[in-house]
């Protein structure tokens, strides 16, 4: 894995067998920020990143100047990677070691941008985008944005886009696009 631009741009760092996460590939990753390049100031957004895994889009979102960035995930081994990559490049992420669902029910937060990657095969998985507007997590023009297979469609809360990279989608939604 490597962070694409930014401070950081081209850092490599690899992960350890311990970690039980599917990382965002890197061409999916570049696609990605070509899209929020041209709608979003890394520097003024308040970010979310829920199911984090390695943290790649953390890291992106840090090395592009965005200075609020928080990280939830409940595996040990994730949030410790996560811990050393954070103080070994100084991101200044805030890293929190929890089960999204418990911090969606207790946050009372809103962000700019929120990225979810929950595992593929979580049964409740079309429960994420609906908590986040029950929530309120959004900030009025704020995006949600979903990574999920291909095969997935969401059913309920539809996103305004949904972009195909291969066996990975990226659904994006927001308040006043997504019914």
């Amino acid at each position: 894995m490597r962070i694409i631009s930014g401070k950081h741009k081209g850092r490599y760092f690899g992960t350890i067998k311990k970690l039980n996460a599917r990382p965002t590939t890197d061409m999916a990753k570049e696609s990605l920020f070509n899209i929020l390049n041209n709608i979003i100031d890394f520097e003024d957004v308040k970010f979310l990143d829920l199911f984090a895994g390695t943290g790649s889009i953390s890291y992106e979102f840090a090395s592009r100047g965005c200075q609020n960035v928080t990280t939830i995930d409940i595996d040990y081994n994730h949030i410790d990677f996560i811990n050393k990559t954070n103080n070994e490049l100084k991101l200044g992420l805030n890293i929190i070691k929890t089960d999204v669902f418990k911090f969606l029910k207790m946050s009372k937060s809103k962000y700019d941008v929120i990225f979810a990657d929950p595992p593929f095969d979580m049964p409740n998985f079309e429960d994420v985008p609906k908590l986040i507007f029950a929530g309120n997590f959004l900030n009025d023009d704020g995006i949600l944005i979903i990574e999920h297979s291909n095969r997935f469609t969401f059913k309920e809360t539809l996103p305004y886009e949904t972009r195909y990279y291969g066996k990975v989608s990226f659904s994006f939604f927001n308040k006043a696009k997504s019914s």
